[in-house]
């Protein structure tokens, strides 16, 4: 089993969604969050004064999924939350030990 995190931007996120639920992904964990990479940042004017946004706002998906999907679930996140510049995030690819669901008690695959 593996966890599969993805940090895109967050006009991304329903493409990507949608790609995943194509493919058969049932469950997907979501949580903004915000960072940088080689992005750095940038700047930005409010009323008249310039400040630094050192970090910027990004989205963060999880998805646990059996082994035999990780390469399709690598390529929709890919393909659908590319647009060829700077920032479009990374993806990280775990193994997981166990997975446990809470209500029935199910454990490994069967949890997922």
């Amino acid at each position: 089993m593996k966890l599969v995190s993805a940090v895109i931007k967050p006009f991304k996120l329903d493409d990507v969604r949608e790609a995943l639920s194509d493919i058969g992904i049932q469950g997907v964990t979501v949580t903004e969050v915000k960072g940088f990479g080689r992005q750095k940042g940038h700047t930005e004017l409010y009323r008249g004064a310039e400040y630094v946004v050192d970090f910027l706002p990004k989205v963060k998906i999880e998805v646990a999924i059996d082994d035999d999907m990780l390469e399709q679930v690598i390529e929709a996140i890919s393909k659908t939350a590319n647009t060829g510049k700077i920032g479009d995030g990374k993806i990280f690819v775990t193994s997981l030990e166990q997975v446990i669901r809470i209500r029935t008690g199910e454990t490994g695959p069967d949890a997922l």
